[in-house]
């Protein structure tokens, strides 16, 4: 749930700015069919904070409902809504709400919201950005999913053969890293992979590995380490390009500035000093 509720206020943070609304706010599930808010920005008071949404009540709770946005132009006065919140909404004084669940394999993880303090309608571009922000969230939030699962699924042997799927699962996790917008995403899934790289030394010091002195994991550029995990499973130059979304030429130059920086001068011992450093399981 910690990570849905960072995620949550990024969202939250990312709606204010593109649309301006007086007041965004929002919150992740924090048990079975329903939400707790924790996330405002622009709020007067402290009514809303900790408020508990169940499916189904109010506004938020007819979105998780639903699975899908729901909205008013005036709150206290609407027939569409139930109005079990009606006194910390009254105590904020928002009248237009709009509320976009956000849903990840048909589970509802949290819900953000839009609002005015004023009996208008909400414009289409706003109701629109809100949902775009959302669903920019659950396919970020798709791939934490994506990325826990293939941690999880990791075998607890540590053979020879077992590491080529670790290092399978961490060049995926690079490559994942860099389709995702949302900063705090992609940190984690770096953090990730460097879990695994940091396993793969500690196997290779306890299996009676070389010693020497490896080159400071901070030298190489993320997108260096990019290139070098997929060099690491026999990749081509092609192949690496076609993972990672770049093109052939660019990997190559990635690939020339990390041999560089590791004094290496092939792709083997390369990956060799990468591994040493730390930097590749």
């Amino acid at each position: 749930m910690g990570d849905d509720v960072g995620a949550v206020r990024a969202a939250v943070l990312t709606l204010h700015r593109t649309t301006g609304l007086p007041m965004v706010f929002g919150g992740a599930l924090s048990g079975q069919d329903r939400l707790r808010i924790t996330e405002l920005v622009g709020n007067t008071t402290d009514s809303l904070n900790g408020l508990v949404v169940r499916q189904g009540n109010g506004l938020g709770g007819k979105a998780m409902a639903m699975g899908r946005p729901a909205w008013v132009s005036n709150y206290p006065c609407s027939a569409a809504i139930s109005h079990d919140y009606d006194k910390p909404v009254g105590r904020e004084g928002l009248l237009s709400i709009v509320a976009v669940p956000i849903v990840v394999r048909r589970r509802v993880r949290g819900v953000i919201y839009g609002a005015l303090r004023e009996p208008l309608g909400l414009a289409d571009r706003v109701v629109g950005a809100a949902v775009q922000v959302a669903r920019d969230l659950e396919q970020d939030l798709a791939v934490h999913d994506r990325a826990d699962e293939a941690l999880a699924q990791l075998p607890p042997d540590t053979s020879a053969a077992r590491w080529e799927e670790v290092r399978a699962v961490h060049a995926e996790l690079r490559a994942l890293a860099e389709q995702v917008a949302d900063l705090p995403t992609r940190d984690r899934l770096r953090r990730a992979s460097l879990r695994l790289a940091a396993a793969g030394l500690d196997e290779a010091n306890g299996a009676g590995g070389r010693g020497g002195t490896a080159p400071r994991p901070a030298m190489l550029s993320p997108r260096e380490v990019d290139v070098l995990s997929y060099v690491a499973i026999g990749c081509t130059n092609a192949e690496a390009a076609e993972r990672l979304g770049l093109l052939p030429e660019t990997v190559k130059s990635y690939l020339r500035s990390a041999m560089r920086k590791l004094d290496s001068h092939t792709r083997l011992e390369a990956v060799t000093a990468a591994r040493r450093a730390g930097l590749l399981p």
